[in-house]
């Protein structure tokens, strides 16, 4: 009966610690193709407890009569307090919380620092803009936009923001924070318990594996690059519960962070490394966010579609777009962009006359290691 209990005891320290090192920044944890075994864990997390806790039960009769009984007590309180830390100083969606209330204020109201950057979106002809600071920590906050559910997500571990229609199978869901894969924030679903991935939308495992969120079309901009371009803009104002929050979070946007997790590589195609991210209809490639910097337009291709990629005098606004044909040019200055056929604004409307618009591209500010990742035939520029 001793050798139950002292089985049961190992079983669940076993079991509680690998529950969190398979989702959790651990080392060597995000280089693993684990994420099946680690939902299996937490799919089975009750039978696990119950046969372990179970056999600790029946064991722990024989072993308090022994003379030792100071192990076991030690053992139960070594089992307490690590199935208290891993499931919940150690959870992820009780160390990010998603903000009580999402208070929007037009410009003149705004209190946000204008240089801070934001990830802007619009819909249906309604404009807002969420500060990276704020959604950086809080991983996810929901909202509506021109009468549309948004989510609207940061991982600032791959440095990934994306806009998503929090609808699957024509219903709107509800998500939370579980963890990571591949140093990429996992979202758990209501309904049927899949994880779905931050940097596509895409769930990848569970019930609802392969089904994809609607993504919406965003931009990285400062705030003041976005209200100039969206002057009706709402911006998001901090919820003051987590001001100490935000404040931890005001060096991230500069890559001044001093965290392995969060700081930024100064040499090119290093981990940590800025890359903006462009995604075609048949192809991918990333673009070194210096060398964007110093040449400020790149006319280029990405698989078969010929494109372009700025950079506003800011350094810090970018956007990208389709090139009509392959043997046009694009230049920019004073953040306004000229080609062949005339001169458009950094939204690519055109400023001269009639004509069309230029066809707009999602792009995106990662680091390499996730663009990398999650895009594995990317090309480098």
């Amino acid at each position: 009966m001793k050798k139950i209990f002292y089985i049961g005891v190992t079983g669940i320290l076993l079991y509680e610690i690998a529950k969190v090192y398979f989702i959790m920044p651990m080392p060597g944890s995000q280089q693993m193709n684990s994420i099946d075994a680690a939902y299996f864990l937490h799919t089975w997390r009750w039978a696990f407890r119950i046969v372990f806790w179970g056999m600790i039960l029946v064991g722990s009769v024989s072993v308090f009569r022994s003379k030792t009984k100071w192990l076991p007590g030690l053992l139960l309180l070594l089992i307490a307090g690590i199935t208290y830390a891993t499931n919940y100083e150690m959870a992820a969606d009780t160390m990010f919380y998603q903000p009580q209330t999402v208070l929007m204020q037009h410009a003149a109201a705004n209190k946000i620092d204008p240089e801070r950057l934001v990830i802007g979106a619009e819909v249906n002809g309604e404009a807002k803009a969420y500060p990276i600071q704020f959604i950086g920590y809080h991983h996810q906050v929901r909202d509506t936009l021109g009468g549309k559910p948004i989510m609207v997500t940061y991982c600032t571990v791959c440095r990934t923001g994306r806009v998503f229609e929090p609808v699957v199978d024509g219903k709107v869901e509800s998500f939370r924070l579980v963890g990571m894969d591949h140093f990429n924030a996992m979202f758990e679903d209501e309904t049927t318990g899949s994880w779905w991935r931050q940097a596509n939308g895409e769930a990848i495992t569970g019930p609802s594996k392969g089904k994809i969120l609607p993504e919406l079309a965003i931009t990285q901009t400062s705030l003041r690059q976005w209200l100039k371009l969206h002057p009706q803009s709402k911006i998001m104002q901090p919820d003051p519960i987590y001001q100490a929050k935000y404040d931890s979070m005001s060096r991230y946007e500069s890559g001044k962070n001093k965290s392995l997790l969060t700081r930024a590589d100064s040499l090119p195609w290093k981990e940590k490394s800025w890359v903006v991210g462009v995604q075609s209809k048949d192809g991918s490639k990333a673009f070194d966010w210096r060398r964007l910097g110093k040449e400020k337009v790149i006319n280029d291709q990405v698989g078969s579609v010929p494109v372009f990629v700025v950079i506003a005098g800011d350094k810090k606004s970018f956007f990208a777009f389709e090139r009509p044909d392959m043997r046009d040019r694009y230049s920019i200055r004073n953040d306004t962009i000229f080609g062949k056929n005339g001169s458009y604004d950094l939204l690519g409307k055109r400023l001269d006359g009639l004509g069309q618009n230029l066809s707009r591209i999602n792009a995106y500010q990662e680091y390499w290691h996730s663009w990398r990742t999650f895009h594995p035939e990317t090309k480098q520029y």
